[in-house]
């Protein structure tokens, strides 16, 4: 089987949705022999950061000789993207080769992506596994194995028609990736660090508490979270951050701010950084942009909204309304290309508030 078919079956898969719950996958995971038992995991959860400290870990196991697999979500350049071994895609023939032999189960597009990256690790033999939940933790289809160091980042408010609608419930959803008699390695969050206090009591967990002053900013916390973490798989090793691409990185040689972040503590986080903007965003509907919006658009002297590829994506037009509450000059243009060029030629210097739009436009920003 070719590539080309390969991903069109695994795709067609997002027709069934976000469905939580373990038994699609856990079922698919005893076909393939249980692989994620043969590895040893480092699993992240939280709302934001996720992927930076994903990524910092990664880069520290394999800057020191551990042959490392990364699993991330969601890709920017390449579906390949997400499954990474020292830093290298999955291979088109690996990947269609695993595709073609498992593609017969009733897993969702992530379930059947998260099996496959298991079994690519295992088969593959790394020396760590460094896995991001997709969404939440308990419910993850990552959260399926039986030991893991688990780091926890931020926590906010996020996917809350999932997860529920306070914080406290989050957090009990991210901390269901924390397993009996593991360790815990968790980003300073003050307001519901006595949830994670409880459940690692319960499971007899130890539970590491990221000690730094909560005056820093969110990079450094992120920082200090992944030092915490590689210093508890007893490596007493420098760790430099790494920085992923479209969180808070920059295109057209500095000119242009780009940030995937889409809720409000991820606007927050922009905040210092804006300044009579010129904004080109994109935003799914079941975020909430009015929160987002209401933190950065202030700081915009001009707003071009755009229309992403995707059936949970907020109208160009929707989004104009919204941010016309916080900015004086907005203007909708479908089409996320036609949107950048139109915005490149007012001046563009930030893109915001989806990954998704980044996927669309990332070919066009030099």
């Amino acid at each position: 089987m070719n590539y080309n078919k390969a991903l069109n079956i695994i795709l067609n898969k997002q027709s069934l949705g976000i469905m939580p719950g373990l038994a699609r996958i856990s079922k698919l995971l005893d076909e393939m022999g249980n692989p994620q038992n043969e590895l040893k995991i480092i699993h992240i959860a939280g709302t934001n950061g996720k992927g930076t400290v994903a990524y910092t870990i990664a880069d520290t196991l394999k800057n020191n000789g551990y042959k490392t697999g990364l699993f991330t979500s969601p890709w920017i350049y390449s579906y390949r993207e997400q499954i990474q071994t020292d830093g290298e895609y999955i291979s088109k023939d690996d990947l269609a080769h695993y595709i073609e032999k498992y593609q017969h189960n009733d897993c969702t597009e992530f379930e059947m992506l998260t099996a496959i990256m298991y079994k690519y690790f295992a088969d593959k033999k790394v020396d760590y596994a460094v896995v991001e939940c997709g969404m939440g933790g308990l419910n993850d289809s990552t959260n399926v194995e039986k030991e893991n160091l688990a780091v926890i980042t931020s926590i906010a408010l996020d996917h809350t028609n999932f997860l529920g609608e306070t914080i406290e419930e989050i957090a009990m959803e991210k901390a269901g990736i924390i397993k009996e008699n593991c360790t815990c390695v968790l980003y300073p969050n003050p307001q519901v660090e006595h949830i994670f206090e409880q459940v690692c009591s319960e499971k007899n967990a130890k539970l590491v508490k990221v000690l730094c002053d909560s005056e820093e900013p969110f990079f450094a916390k992120n920082l200090h979270t992944a030092a915490n973490a590689v210093y508890e798989l007893g490596l007493n090793v420098g760790v430099t951050l790494y920085t992923p691409d479209a969180r808070q990185t920059s295109a057209e040689d500095g000119k242009i701010l780009v940030d995937g972040g889409h809720n409000v503590d991820a606007a927050q986080a922009l905040d210092g950084l804006l300044n009579d903007n010129v904004a080109l965003i994109g935003m799914m509907k079941d975020k909430n942009v009015d929160g987002y919006l209401s933190v950065v658009a202030p700081h915009c002297k001009r707003i071009i909204t755009t229309t992403v590829s995707n059936p949970r994506a907020m109208s160009a037009f929707e989004l104009k309304c919204i941010a016309s509450k916080y900015c004086d000059d907005v203007v909708a243009v479908d089409a996320p290309v036609a949107a950048l060029y139109y915005a490149k030629e007012k001046g563009l210097d930030l893109v915001c508030g989806s990954f998704y739009l980044i996927r669309e436009i990332i070919k066009e920003l030099n």
